[in-house]
């Protein structure tokens, strides 16, 4: 997909945010590092979407908190030495500082900070996701829409209510798709003609076309009063002077008799509720088409079992468990286990995310709790029916969900001990 029709195109991944609404998920670790799905990270999805559509120049752009974030692409998302080379290749690019001493200002600033990769590419076009959405779209669909309609910038869009997109980038369009208006997260957004109490919102993904993507962000660079973000400052004052486009998302088709899924796991709440949506019968995200797979790290772990201990039998009921995950005598109802995690015998696990090797002792008993990895919660532990004990203890969402966070990090010299919140535990 480098040449012919499509020209040089060159994806660049949006996978810096800090993602301050996902905390304390995002306390050690950048929003598209969090898991998701067992075994997955949220970053799996938009470079699936780019491998499964043909597209394998890909540069990931990194910033906060990206050690974990790193290490998972090093060791699932490099290609092999024979294939390999200027063409083919996923790379993580940190801020380098190209035009001064600071971070990313914003999305568009880290496109525009990154601009020579563009140049030494020697790109005709530009596809920029972003990593911090749980989805799953065939890009060529997107990509030949663009070249279709002439454009010079394409917005990737879909069908929201119109509470939930005072979060987003609402664009108005004509009946060509062409867009007329482009409202970034404001309190009253335009909605649907004939379609009351919707919005057609932007999910973060465009594409480019060499020359424009240059102009905007020179001048945008130079522009003292810009936050420097596509939604915000580009995309505003773009659609006046350039043929910019609306991608209608659910006009996307996948093989293997599957469908389009977007949702943005943004907030505590949203991303339980995702993962509960997933355990569903037929969910919108199909996990199990091996015509368009969600590719992760493979790790040697052991297979996933379940057995009966110290006179517990277990009961599994709707759960997804990643591998090496142990349920031990326990019940475990409608929940998603992550790799090597154990739940020990007599445990009620109900409506629960687990994370990777996290320890959940005997007799524990947890309903709406994400407990995060390498936790350890002592025998007999009652969370997520005392939203007062809870808040006390742990986090506890404005929803009602609770989050166990990941142990809190120490230097030797420092503290001998490190606290869950309830009880000291020895390093």
């Amino acid at each position: 997909m480098i040449y012919g029709d499509y020209g040089r195109v060159l994806a660049m991944v949006l996978a810096g945010g800090k993602g301050t609404r996902l905390y304390p998920l995002t306390r050690y670790r950048t929003k598209p590092a969090v898991f998701f799905a067992a075994k997955y990270r949220i970053v799996d999805f938009a470079l699936s979407n780019l491998v499964n559509s043909g597209f394998f120049s890909i540069y990931v752009l990194v910033q906060f908190k990206s050690q974990s974030l790193n290490e998972h692409i090093l060791r699932g998302w490099q290609l092999g030495g024979a294939l390999r080379d200027r063409d083919i290749f996923i790379t993580t690019v940190p801020p380098q500082m190209w035009t001064g001493e600071h971070w990313y200002k914003g999305t568009a600033d880290a496109i525009y900070q990154n601009i020579h990769l563009i140049t030494t590419f020697d790109a005709d076009r530009i596809i920029i996701l972003a990593a911090d959405h749980v989805y799953k779209i065939d890009i060529r669909q997107f990509l030949e829409f663009h070249l279709k309609k002439g454009a010079d910038i394409t917005i990737c869009a879909t069908v929201v209510p119109k509470e939930e997109a005072k979060s987003f980038g609402v664009i108005q369009v004509d009946e060509k798709n062409r867009v007329i208006g482009f409202f970034e997260k404001v309190p009253d957004p335009p909605e649907i003609p004939n379609k009351e109490g919707f919005c057609l919102a932007s999910m973060g993904n465009y594409i480019f076309e060499r020359e424009v993507i240059e102009e905007l962000l020179l001048e945008d660079a130079h522009d003292p009063s810009s936050s420097h973000d596509f939604g915000k400052d580009i995309f505003p004052k773009a659609y006046k002077k350039y043929k910019v486009f609306a991608y209608d998302f659910t006009t996307n088709k996948l093989p293997g008799n599957d469908r389009p899924y977007w949702r943005d796991v943004g907030t505590i709440q949203s991303y339980w509720t995702a993962h509960m949506d997933i355990l569903n019968p037929n969910p919108d995200l199909n996990l199990y088409n091996s015509q368009w797979p969600i590719r992760t790290v493979s790790y040697g772990d052991p297979p996933a079992y379940i057995y009966p201990a110290d006179g517990y039998k277990p009961l599994v009921l709707e759960t997804l468990q990643a591998e090496g995950s142990r349920i031990l005598g326990a019940t475990v109802i409608r929940s998603v286990l992550g790799r090597n995690c154990i739940i020990n015998p007599g445990a009620i696990v109900e409506e629960c995310i687990i994370g990777k090797m996290a320890i959940i002792g005997e007799k524990c008993k947890l309903k709406r709790v994400i407990v995060d990895s390498n936790v350890y919660i002592p025998p007999g532990t009652v969370i997520g029916y005392d939203p007062e004990a809870d808040s006390k203890r742990f986090y506890l969402d404005e929803s009602g969900i609770v989050v166990v966070p990941m142990p809190s990090i120490f230097l030797r010299s420092e503290r001998k001990y490190y606290s869950y919140g309830w009880e000291e535990v020895a390093i």
